[in-house]
């Protein structure tokens, strides 16, 4: 079994998410956890069509995830500035 990295994002409507490693595969959904669901649904799909059709599947890549914290300030010409 192959693990996925995907990405939900919160959008104006609800959220998005798509997988780096499956280029054109995106799902929506009006919450985070239908998001989710659905973007399993595409990418079980999606990876399915591309065995159907003889294509490689890209394996998954292993990635870290960090934020950072950057400090903004506001100068004087009403341009941010890095702190």
């Amino acid at each position: 079994m192959n693990e996925y990295l995907i990405v939900i994002e919160k959008t104006r409507t609800g959220y998005s998410a798509y997988s780096p490693d499956i280029d054109g595969c995106i799902s929506v959904g009006d919450s985070k956890q239908e998001c989710e669901a659905n973007m399993k649904e595409a990418l079980k799909f999606h990876i399915e069509l591309m065995l159907e059709k003889g294509y490689d599947v890209p394996k998954p890549k292993r990635r870290e995830v960090e934020f950072v914290k950057i400090n903004l300030r506001k100068s004087k010409r009403k341009e941010l500035a890095i702190a």
